[in-house]
C-alpha cells in the first residue's frame, strides 16, 4: 500500500474524532445556551467513544487507525515503527486536528471564547499534577487497549473497535471531570489552535505520552507473545 493512503487516513482519522469529540461539547454548549438541557458529560463522552469506535472499523486496515500522537509515540519507543513513519504519522494527526478545529470555528462561532471550540481545561480546583495524572492513567488505558486488540495477533478478530471505544467512552466520561479525559494530544491541540486557548496546554502532552509509552512497555513485558 501507498505510504501516502497510510498518512491520509491518519489525517480524516484524526479531522473525525477531533471534529465530533470538540464538536459535541460545542453542540452542549449551544442547547444550553437555548435553555436545553444539553448532551452533558455522559453524551460528550458517548460521542467520542462511539466516533472512535467508527473511524477504527473505516481506517484500521489502512493505517492502524491511531490517529492520536501518544499511541504513534508507543508504537516508535517499542519499535513496531520506524522514526520517519512516526513523525508523518503525528503530523498527519496534527494536520487533521487542525482542520478540524478550523471547521468547528466557523461552524460555531459562539463557542469560540466560551467552551474555546472544545478544547480541554482542568477543572476549577485541579492542580497540573492531577490533571497529568488523570491524562497518564486513562491513555494508558487506552493505549494497552489497543495492545491488546489491535496488534496482539491472538485478540479475537472484529472486536478492536468496540472495547478501543468503550474504553474511550470511560476515560472521557471519568477524566473529563479532571482534565477533559482527552487521551490524545491532537483532540486537544486542534481546538486550541483555532480558539488560541492554550492554558496548561502541556498537560495533553505529558500525561498522555507517557501514559502510552508505560502501556507499551506493560504489555511487552508481561503479556505480549513472546515466541513472535
Amino acid at each position: 500500500m501507498k505510504a501516502y493512503k497510510k498518512y491520509m487516513a491518519e489525517l480524516v482519522g484524526a479531522f473525525t474524532l477531533v471534529f465530533i469529540a470538540a464538536g459535541a461539547v460545542c453542540a452542549d454548549f449551544y442547547l444550553r445556551r437555548e435553555g436545553g438541557q444539553g448532551l452533558g458529560l455522559l453524551g460528550i463522552s458517548i460521542a467520542y467513544g462511539v466516533v472512535m469506535i467508527v473511524v477504527i472499523y473505516a481506517t484500521s486496515y489502512i493505517s492502524g487507525s491511531h490517529v492520536n500522537p501518544a499511541v504513534t509515540i508507543s508504537f516508535w519507543i517499542s519499535k513496531r515503527m520506524d522514526p520517519n513513519t512516526a513523525i508523518m504519522y503525528i503530523l498527519s494527526q496534527i494536520t487533521g486536528a487542525i482542520i478540524a478545529g478550523l471547521a468547528l470555528k466557523v461552524l460555531f462561532p459562539e463557542a469560540l471564547n466560551t467552551v474555546y471550540l472544545g478544547t480541554c481545561m482542568l477543572s476549577p480546583g485541579v492542580s497540573i499534577g492531577r490533571g497529568i495524572l488523570m491524562e497518564f492513567i486513562v491513555t494508558f488505558f487506552l493505549v494497552f487497549t489497543v495492545y491488546g486488540t489491535l496488534v496482539d495477533k491472538r485478540a479475537t478478530a472484529g472486536f478492536a473497535g468496540v472495547a478501543i471505544g468503550m474504553v474511550t467512552l470511560f476515560g472521557a466520561m471519568i477524566g473529563g471531570t479532571i482534565s477533559g479525559g482527552a487521551m490524545n494530544p491532537a483532540r486537544v491541540f486542534g481546538p486550541a489552535i483555532a480558539s488560541g486557548q492554550f492554558t496548561h496546554h502541556y498537560v495533553w502532552w505529558i500525561g498522555p505520552i507517557l501514559g502510552g509509552i508505560v502501556a507499551g512497555f506493560v504489555y511487552d513485558q508481561l503479556f505480549a507473545d513472546v515466541r513472535k
